[in-house]
């Protein structure tokens, strides 16, 4: 019976494994030395590794630098863990030193590692000539590899590109302006024709037959003041009614002139004294626009059209503004995750 109980016993206490190994046996002073500590334990196991503060003094003479990630793995079907971690120590003095044992508590039990013997020598420093004695030189950076940060300055011109065609798209749709302008050319008509093509259209709407006559007398008047622009070449539009007709004394006679006075005169009665008129009257006031722009056009020579360009703005609808909308929300989210990978690059290349 207490065979049996000594075989449990041992196979129990079988169960957890500590070792622990140097990188060699010795080093010069301030050198670092690495020890790797493997600890195996049932994969239920609670497991405790031993740690220090940086440069605290584990031994007499031998300081800890620091530690790295603790390496775990799966043994045995994952019934057993093995856990691997490297240790990093100094000495500033020259001696042989038995490094402590590496104390690892496994479900609050402590469990220590074999002892280690390290040898710390120093150098052979020629006095008799103190110039050739330096300093401790500075780490070197490695080399610019234009090869490790291609990918990041490739990232940064995709994040660019994006940030830039986002911004273009953010800033037409807060102006309400088209994200896409589609140019066509036009020929360029003479002032008469575009003049005549307008009275033509007030014409068909019988608009000096309605009871609005402001608006009739504003279309009939602004197609007036548009064709003496573009024939006389001021700024007929800007001007008023008797500064028109004195600026055309200069340029037509008096017979032209006439009717145009009379046509403007009833016009701005219509609009600012709100005059009523007759549809007799009004259908004069039309022949009269009529005939001054036949009695003043420039018949110009047959020529090669001259292409005048007009933009078309494309209409959106409300399925394309908001797949508009999606799209820039898409983008943006690719733009954060490129940022975000560029920043993750630039960190582990400049560790």
């Amino acid at each position: 019976m207490s065979i049996c109980c000594l075989m449990c016993f041992v196979k129990a206490e079988a169960q957890v494994t500590v070792d622990a190994k140097l990188d060699s046996a010795g080093i010069f002073i301030g050198q670092r030395i690495g020890m790797t500590l493997e600890v195996s334990a049932d994969a239920k196991s609670n497991v405790e590794l031993p740690e220090w503060d940086s440069l605290a003094q584990v031994a007499p003479g031998i300081e800890f630098v620091r530690a790295e990630q603790t390496d775990t793995s799966m043994l045995n079907d994952g019934k057993r863990i093995m856990l691997s971690r490297r240790y990093y120590f100094t000495s500033f003095d020259s001696a042989l030193y038995l490094m402590p044992e590496m104390d690892v508590k496994v479900d609050g039990k402590d469990y220590y590692s074999k002892k280690l013997a390290l040898k710390v020598v120093t150098f052979d420093i020629d006095t008799l000539h103190a110039d050739s004695i330096f300093g401790i030189k500075e780490e070197l950076a490695p080399p610019f590899d234009w090869a490790e940060w291609r990918e990041v300055i490739w990232f940064c011109v995709l994040a660019l590109l994006i940030g830039g065609l986002l911004g273009y798209v953010i800033y037409r749709l807060k102006t309400n302006k088209p994200i896409i302008r589609r140019i066509r050319n036009k020929k360029r008509q003479p002032p008469h024709k575009v003049a005549m093509q307008k009275i033509e259209q007030i014409k068909e709407e019988k608009m000096w037959q309605s009871e609005d006559s402001k608006e009739y007398y504003t279309q009939l008047t602004d197609t007036l003041r548009n064709y003496i622009k573009e024939r006389y070449g001021f700024n007929a539009m800007e001007m008023t009614s008797y500064e028109i007709i004195q600026k055309l004394q200069e340029v037509n006679d008096e017979d032209a002139i006439n009717e145009l006075r009379e046509l403007f005169q009833t016009a701005d009665l219509v609009k600012f004294a709100k005059y009523s008129t007759l549809i007799n009257e009004n259908d004069r006031n039309l022949v009269s626009a009529i005939e001054y722009i036949n009695q003043t056009k420039l018949e110009e020579p047959e020529q090669k059209p001259q292409p005048e360009v007009i933009v078309v703005e494309e209409r959106r609808s409300k399925i394309a503004k908001w797949t508009l909308i999606g799209s820039i929300v898409l983008a943006g989210l690719v733009l954060i995750g490129v940022l975000i990978f560029i920043g993750y690059r630039i960190y582990m290349l400049t560790l």
